[in-house]
């Protein structure tokens, strides 16, 4: 499941014009489906917004586009159950990851932290968002019928899935 790109623009707190920017730049494509022409609509994934809420977080405390981008590369390489466990820390020129609290605490001290980003916080804030807001079916599930009862439909949702991974632990 995804969503259009003003359901991803209201979730992440954006502009669609940075939205297109941003995609057009490749600093955050939507995973789930790219434009492909006019009249095309970009579909983005949980994870997808959630990278945009942290990127509007970072240019909004002054960091580069230059470190946002070296940023954003490092979350992409991980994988999604580990980004909620991570804080963003930065000086306003260089973005750390802190993945302990004796982590966050040794930056601030060494003088280099000067804000910090919970992506679990901005994780919990997006799913939030979302919860109400309308998703779309990617092409793939709708040519093979997936998501035709409600039930599927609930089960294939990214964010769904994650819910249900969270209250079997």
């Amino acid at each position: 499941m995804g969503y259009r790109g003003p359901i991803a623009c209201s979730a992440a707190g954006i502009t669609y014009r940075q939205l297109d920017y941003w995609a057009r730049t490749k600093l955050v494509e939507p995973s789930l489906r790219n434009a492909a022409g006019s009249g095309s609509a970009r579909l983005y994934s949980f994870r997808d917004i959630l990278v945009l809420k942290v990127v509007k977080r970072l240019l909004d405390t002054g960091v580069s586009l230059q470190q946002i981008r070296s940023a954003i590369e490092h979350l992409r390489e991980r994988g999604v159950e580990d980004l909620a466990e991570i804080t963003l820390m930065s000086d306003g020129a260089s973005v750390y990851e802190c993945t302990s609290t004796d982590e966050v605490i040794d930056l601030v001290q060494g003088g280099q932290g000067v804000f910090g980003i919970a992506v679990g916080r901005v994780w919990r804030e997006v799913e939030g968002s979302l919860a109400e807001l309308p998703r779309e079916r990617t092409q793939v599930q709708a040519a093979a019928g997936e998501g035709s009862e409600p039930a599927a439909f609930e089960a294939s949702d990214e964010l769904a899935q994650m819910r249900a991974r969270k209250q079997a632990s």
